[in-house]
């Protein structure tokens, strides 16, 4: 009754089901792991970023470039402001105990000891960076050689969330804080890396660093999670549809052998094909017999007149 899995067909169908069930549940492994990983790791920078609230700052130089291990830990950086070139960053949130809010972040240039300048985002305010009324009252930064201490920060890309890339910004604000859109803004090197302060000038208020990039629970993370899931679910319904194919080829080969379906495979009767041969000939003989009967009347006339023939000779010679 099983004997059509040993057919070409099916020889396809289950090479493609062994294959594809171990293939299904290795990617939905893989995706899996990948969102291990990340949960890890997000715990392990949250972790760190508690350690470096109370480590010591160490100088900024000692800790570039920034990557997931130095990013958020303090930081210190000796120089002065550099007064002229003060930058607002628009549309940034922030949240507080009313929920998140719409402001803008403060950013000044400190040029060190070393000839560099290191972006300085001194706090955050609310309100619209275009309007006078928000933007006055944006304290005017220290004069004179101060030191200052943050937590350190990774230059932000098109990816950063509240980040402008596509410029279009009136003078004196900046869409995004990196090394690469201050290099047109400043006449001097800028370090590919900045500083929040850990102390904000009122009324300003502190903005909190943000996680390294590729360590938090991000959109990233989940769309693993879901991968995973869809993986399985493949996995499942290969399982499913070649259950559901062997049963109906099953239900049918039953069928057929009890006869309640014929069956393609079966091969034709020769004594069935023989007793038509053998009746179909009959009627062909019988026809030819009947043609033989209508013949006979025309071979009658043809006896006739030779008859005929031999009585008018017969007249003719008496005459």
């Amino acid at each position: 009754m099983y004997r059509f899995l040993l057919t070409p067909r099916w020889w396809g169908i289950n090479v493609f089901a062994v294959l594809a069930i171990p293939f299904c549940i290795f990617m939905g492994s893989w995706q899996l792991g990948r969102f291990e990983d990340r949960v890890a790791t997000h715990q392990q920078q949250e972790d760190r970023s508690d350690r470096a609230k109370t480590a010591a700052a160490r100088p900024v130089d000692s800790l570039l470039p920034v990557d997931k291990v130095t990013s958020g830990r303090q930081a210190s950086a000796r120089g002065h402001y550099d007064t002229g070139h003060q930058l607002l960053v628009p549309s940034r949130t922030l949240k507080d105990n009313h929920g998140e809010r719409q402001g803008f972040y403060v950013l000044d240039l400190l040029r060190t000891d070393h000839g560099k300048a290191l972006p300085v985002v001194r706090g955050w305010l609310p309100g619209d960076a275009g309007s006078k009324a928000d933007t006055a009252k944006v304290p005017a930064p220290p004069k004179g050689e101060v030191t200052v201490t943050g937590a350190l920060q990774a230059s932000e890309n098109q990816g950063t969330d509240g980040v402008q890339a596509g410029g279009g910004l009136p003078q004196g604000q900046l869409g995004m804080i990196s090394a690469a859109s201050l290099v047109n803004i400043v006449p001097y090197e800028v370090y590919d890396a900045w500083i929040t302060l850990t102390d904000a000038q009122a009324p300003l208020r502190a903005v909190p660093p943000a996680a390294a990039e590729g360590s938090g629970l991000d959109l990233k993370a989940f769309q693993n999670l879901g991968y995973t899931g869809e993986w399985f679910v493949f996995a499942g319904f290969v399982v499913f549809m070649w259950f559901r194919l062997f049963r109906r080829e099953a239900e049918a080969a039953k069928d057929a052998a009890l006869g309640l379906l014929p069956d393609p495979e079966a091969a034709p009767d020769p004594e069935a094909g023989a007793g038509v041969e053998a009746g179909a000939g009959a009627g062909d003989g019988g026809e030819a017999e009947a043609g033989a009967g209508d013949s006979g009347e025309p071979g009658a006339g043809a006896g006739e007149g030779p008859g005929e023939g031999v009585d008018e000779a017969a007249g003719v010679g008496r005459g």
